[in-house]
């Protein structure tokens, strides 16, 4: 896309594909989610990047132009933060305005939750924070509200080889039990769609409602439930979301 420019970096041991626009003024880095690339925020890199801002999309370890490990064990929750973090510092500057979508949402809130220094706001689409539970591992809760059929425990079957997936379910969980009923202390502005199953399942809706979302995020400063927009909602209603980030940020 035009003004769109792209390269690699080292960042964590691997390579990374990163696309960027604009290279002057305050970093908007994106995260994509699960099964997409660096593309999914074109509309977004292009809205900021022409207003004054310096937009990065990288594509995530895996995925796309970026290295993909052969080990199931190098997608834990810590590579994957680690990868971000490590491409913050190339960028050389000590913080980025934080948008992200779906399974790059999850990283998105691990980066707040281990590295809040990194991060001035962050705009989340679609996937809530959602707080350990030390009693119950992620898959298995989903399996016993779902059933064996859910996607994500069906991607727990090694044949699918989803790594962000197959780690989910019981090394994150491990991994992070140092953390444990630990709040996100960053700005947040949290964006879903009506029609988003992750919003009408797996109690998102009551999570929001209740307080609870508030709770496990104190900075929370708003919560938009767009009408008519299912879960890809960043190219479903591209300017909409476009507007909403670039709202949030310029306040910081």
């Amino acid at each position: 896309m035009e003004g769109i420019e792209h390269r690699t970096v080292e960042v964590n041991g691997i390579k990374m594909h990163i696309a960027e626009k604009g290279r002057e003024g305050p970093v908007v880095l994106f995260l994509h989610g699960f099964p997409e690339l660096w593309y999914s925020w074109r509309h977004q890199i292009a809205a900021l990047g022409s207003l004054g801002y310096r937009a990065v999309a990288p594509d995530l370890r895996g995925y796309g132009d970026t290295e993909a490990p052969a080990s199931v064990s190098s997608y834990t929750i810590f590579h994957l933060v680690g990868d971000i973090v490590a491409l913050i510092d190339s960028l050389g500057v000590e913080q980025v305005f934080l948008v992200a979508h779906d399974w790059g949402a999850i990283i998105g809130w691990n980066l707040c939750l281990f590295r809040p220094e990194k991060v001035k706001a962050y705009v989340c689409l679609s996937v809530p924070y959602l707080p350990r539970n030390p009693k119950v591992k992620p898959v298995d809760g989903m399996r016993a509200a779902f059933g064996d059929d859910y996607y994500v425990c069906r991607f727990q079957v090694r044949l699918y080889l989803r790594f962000h997936y197959l780690n989910i379910g019981k090394e994150n969980w491990e991994l992070t039990a140092a953390w444990t009923g630990a709040q996100i202390k960053v700005p947040v502005k949290f964006i879903t769609g009506d029609l988003d199953l992750v919003y009408v399942s797996l109690g998102t809706k009551q999570y929001i409602e209740s307080g609870g979302f508030k709770k496990d995020v104190p900075n929370l400063e708003e919560v938009v439930v767009q009408e008519g927009v299912a879960h890809f909602n960043n190219q479903e209603a591209a300017d909409e979301i476009s507007n909403h980030i670039y709202e949030f940020i310029k306040k910081y």
